[in-house]
């Protein structure tokens, strides 16, 4: 390693954390830290995935450079199927949730399905995959693609994505902020998609397509019915599949937040034909419950479980007194804990807090989806 190498990569992990931090939303996030990344550790192709903090499924949004778009459905056949060299959820759990694939194979990528169906077809060597948690949370994925005649990621290398993989967890995790205006023209039934065995499109009804229509930008495929089909759509049918197959294990369900600020919930299942075989996957689409994005708003603004707590009790409209008999603790405590939440969520007062947390991102969908007829 050279000075000049030396010197970037000890400063240069400071620079990915700024760009990525200044970035507008997560998929400028991903561009501004991809460029960064790239003066420090060259490679000639990536993914940057956001994911489902509750499941680590992959969610919205997806960068993908230097790749084509029909590659993605085979690398989660592989992961979710046949792979069981660094598997995301092994990593998720790992003391270091970063790995090689040469490293981890011995330098036999050969062992990995991944490496014979999607990686050497396309002319790459090596992978170096990673991911983004923070608070025992997964909130992104990152893999690292080499060319072959271009020399493995070496362990310094794997060091250094390490070392950014907690600060770019956090700059995603800031992005659950809830939106403070409605969409216009939002759908409020289920959105309905019925995929194949091999994740191709069969159909879908008008709800579903309202939905697609405001996810964020990122690989998709055509398919016959007009509609490009989100990667991690295909992504959540396979795993559902997966586990209908007893391949894998956990729900197949994913948060994704939406362009105009929506969080939806995106649910598959694996049905079964008459004779018990597995037949299509059903994939829904609809607004995600309170209780579902709440732990990834507070997430957000990175509360404490105790100040949680409080918010929680503050949610319900309890006094002071009341919180402190709640949760065992002193009014003067209570205080201490609003003081702080205050300042995390920037408000100033206790109604301002449960809008911003709660009622501007709930109410308006609420409200659209009211009936108010006049009776006599």
């Amino acid at each position: 390693m050279t000075s000049s190498t030396a010197s970037r990569r000890a400063t240069g992990p400071a620079r990915v954390i700024a760009r990525a931090a200044k970035a507008p939303d997560a998929l400028g996030m991903f561009a501004e830290a991809s460029a960064a990344l790239r003066v420090l550790l060259p490679y000639d192709a990536s993914v940057w995935r956001a994911t489902d903090p509750l499941t680590g499924l992959m969610a919205a949004p997806v960068r993908a450079e230097n790749l084509d778009e029909g590659g993605c459905a085979v690398y989660w056949e592989c992961e979710l199927f046949t792979e069981n060299v660094n598997l995301y959820r092994d990593l998720a759990e790992a003391p270091e949730p970063v790995a090689s694939l040469r490293e981890a194979t011995g330098g036999l990528p050969a062992r990995s399905t991944l490496y014979q169906r999607f990686m050497r077809p396309r002319g790459f060597a090596d992978e170096l995959r990673a991911v983004l948690r923070v608070g025992g949370r997964p909130y992104g994925h990152l893999s690292l693609f080499r060319a072959k005649g271009r020399p493995a990621f070496d362990p310094a290398e794997t060091r250094l994505v390490a070392g950014l993989a907690t600060p770019l967890a956090r700059v995603l995790r800031s992005f659950a902020e809830p939106a403070s205006h409605p969409p216009a023209g939002a759908p409020h039934g289920p959105g309905l998609l019925l995929l194949g065995p091999s994740g191709d499109l069969l159909s879908a009804n008008d709800e579903a397509r309202a939905y697609l229509d405001d996810l964020p930008a990122g690989p998709a495929t055509p398919t016959a019915l007009g509609i490009r089909l989100p990667a991690w759509v295909r992504a959540t049918a396979l795993k559902a599949r997966a586990v209908a197959d007893g391949h894998d294990r956990g729900p197949a369900r994913v948060r994704v937040r939406t362009r105009s600020g929506r969080w939806l919930v995106c649910h598959a299942s694996c049905l079964r034909e008459a004779g018990g075989a597995p037949g299509p996957s059903a994939v829904v689409l609809g607004p995600a419950a309170t209780s579902e994005i709440v732990p990834l708003i507070v997430d957000a603004y990175e509360l404490t479980e105790r100040e949680s707590q409080v918010t929680q009790c503050i949610a319900r409209g309890l006094p002071t007194g009341r919180i402190a008999h709640e949760l065992h603790l002193s009014p003067h405590t209570v205080r201490d804990h609003v003081k702080a939440v205050f300042e995390k969520v920037r408000v100033s007062s206790r109604g301002e807090l449960v809008g911003k947390l709660f009622t501007d991102h709930y109410a308006p969908f609420a409200e659209a989806g009211t009936t108010r007829p006049r009776v006599p």
